[in-house]
């Protein structure tokens, strides 16, 4: 029988010699524990829960409520962030709340330094916002203003965002229509009769204040926008039945105050009258 200890004394110098090489690859201690590696945190959404349909996220993003992230209560990223569709930006107004969220989030239209300094309107939760997304969702929600009676809108367009929502203009125009009565006229009528009818007459020198976009927005639709004209009819909306060339939907204005009068009409637009 052969000496097995030829064969041992090779294995121990080969043992030695892997040893001698890992110890050479490392120059300090290794420890089994990375401490520069540590958990993902989640991304979470806060979101819109008003509609039926859509939802907004606190990104900006608009999308149905059946594809919104379950997990993350966010919306997919591959749509239009801070998307304005449906909005009159003009009035920063919109006709969808979601999208008036959306609108109201994008940084160039909002600005945070602005928000945080607003008081929040409902005492309940008197203070200031901490964020921006809790001023748009607030804001966003239409006003007592905009109705007219009980679930009908003066304006498809009741949705709006500015934070100068109470603006000077605004509350001079309210103040001068103390004791006015705010008529929409019919298709064909003027001033002078839309008024008499009711047993009242129409007041001319508050035809100016009526004389305006934001004010024409909150009594009618204005669909199709609202645009300075001249005509003895105005301020007045055209009728949806008017021919495609005078624009239907659209609010007019006149252009020249001094030229404002009760006695006008057009057989396709219903007058905004100040009945007394």
């Amino acid at each position: 029988m052969s000496d097995p200890r030829p064969l041992l004394r090779r294995i121990l110098r080969l043992a030695t010699a892997f040893a001698v090489a890992a110890c050479a690859c490392f120059s300090g201690p290794v420890s089994g524990i990375r401490k520069d590696i540590g958990f993902i945190e989640p991304i979470m959404c806060r979101s819109t829960v008003q509609g039926r349909h859509l939802i907004s996220d606190d990104n900006g993003y608009v999308c149905s409520a059946l594809s919104i992230n379950p997990w993350s209560y966010c919306c997919p990223t591959t749509g239009d962030r801070f998307s304005c569709q449906g909005c009159k930006l003009d009035l920063q107004c919109c006709n969808s709340y979601e999208y008036c969220v959306s609108c109201c989030l994008n940084p160039s239209k909002t600005k945070k330094e602005d928000v945080l300094k607003l008081k929040v309107a409902k005492p309940v939760t008197a203070g200031t916002y901490t964020n921006v997304f809790d001023f748009c969702m607030g804001r966003c929600r239409h006003s007592s203003a905009s109705v007219v009676h009980e679930n009908a809108y003066a304006s498809d367009f009741h949705h709006c965002f500015s934070v100068q929502q109470n603006s000077s203009v605004e509350s001079s125009s309210v103040s001068k229509l103390l004791g006015i009565n705010v008529i929409v006229g019919r298709p064909g009528e003027s001033c002078s009769l839309v008024c008499k009818v009711r047993g009242q007459s129409c007041v001319p020198s508050r035809l100016s204040v009526l004389n305006k976009c934001e004010i024409l927005q909150k009594y009618m639709r204005c669909k199709s926008g609202c645009f300075r004209s001249l005509g003895p009819d105005q301020p007045a909306e055209v009728v949806d039945e008017a021919p495609t060339s005078l624009n239907p939907g659209a609010c007019l204005y006149m252009q020249m105050d001094e030229r404002l009068t009760c006695d006008g009409s057009h057989q396709h637009t219903r007058r905004l009258c100040p009945c007394a």
